[in-house]
């Protein structure tokens, strides 16, 4: 099957992802620079998720890029994962609304930790029907960058009941060893 329908139906519901979240932001009532103040932590949590949601979507992007057709399981392997990306907007909705507390803490980097791992099963997927000598599979190897998130966001759900400050750092972290697209598959095109 040609993988046109996946991007789009993937890139849709990408959309729809961030524009549920950015409806979640309430516009406050009061003119002055004070009633902005309480809305700090909501707004804080949004520009995190947005920049995961635009990672999964640059990477999804190159991922998709890189295979050349789809089958059953990775259809099923991309609605996995969109699944749980579609839960971000309501875990940063919880973590912003009670200000970082340790259980919506927790809760988010679940969703994290479940995307991520969905994400690994998509790119999983596409290499079993690629093949091992595909593109991709040259490209992402053994994949450690992925599997070292996974620690670190399995690590960050349990510190959240300890110090939900060091998990939302080990948040931070994550995003930005992922905040430009995997250039290992970039390099790998160029060369194919």
């Amino acid at each position: 099957m040609q993988k046109n329908r996946l991007e789009a139906f993937s890139d849709g519901v990408l959309a729809i992802i961030i524009t549920i979240m950015v409806l979640e932001l309430k516009v406050p009532h009061g003119t002055d620079f004070a009633v902005l103040r309480p809305l700090v932590p909501v707004f804080l949590t949004y520009v995190l998720s947005f920049v995961y949601l635009a990672i999964y979507w640059n990477n999804h992007h190159h991922l998709l890029h890189a295979a050349q057709r789809v089958n059953a399981p990775i259809l099923w392997a991309n609605l996995h994962l969109l699944f749980w990306l579609s839960l971000i907007p309501f875990v940063t909705g919880w973590m912003g609304e009670n200000h970082f507390a340790e259980l919506p803490t927790a809760l988010y980097g679940f969703v994290l930790l479940m995307a991520g791992i969905a994400y690994w099963f998509l790119e999983r997927a596409i290499i079993a029907e690629q093949g091992r000598d595909s593109v991709l599979a040259s490209a992402v190897g053994k994949d450690w960058k992925a599997k070292f998130s996974l620690i670190l966001y399995a690590a960050a759900v349990g510190l959240s009941f300890v110090n939900q400050w060091i998990a939302d750092a080990i948040y931070v972290t994550v995003a930005v060893m992922w905040f430009i697209p995997d250039p290992r598959i970039e390099k790998q095109l160029k060369r194919a």
